[in-house]
């Protein structure tokens, strides 16, 4: 299993899932070709209503301690209820291109 995949199924475990999406970023970084070392999650779910940002984050970073210590070195979180989902036009803004490494 890819850590997209592991990653997908520990977030529809672990939520009750409006929308999800688990994107590689990798290729926008100085990494070989083929790496699973960042990803940008959307994640939706009702779950998150009444928790600050921070404990939305702790939350996700709980369920991906595995991949976190194994090989994933970054991830942009966009931890939205479904009435912030539909707030913001189904949409979360995109990555910033990577300004490290070889890629300055």
């Amino acid at each position: 299993m890819s850590i997209k995949e592991s990653i997908e199924k520990k977030l529809s475990d672990a939520f009750t899932l409006s929308h999800s999406e688990v994107i590689n970023e990798s290729h926008m970084h100085n990494v070989p070709p083929g790496s699973e070392s960042h990803f940008k999650l959307i994640i939706v779910s009702d779950d998150f209503d009444n928790l600050s940002l921070v404990k939305r984050h702790q939350k996700v970073y709980k369920i991906l301690a595995e991949e976190l210590a194994n090989g994933v070195h970054a991830l942009a979180l966009n931890t939205l209820t479904i009435a912030e989902w539909q707030k913001k036009n189904n949409q979360v803004p995109e990555s910033p291109p990577c300004m490290g490494g070889s890629k300055k």
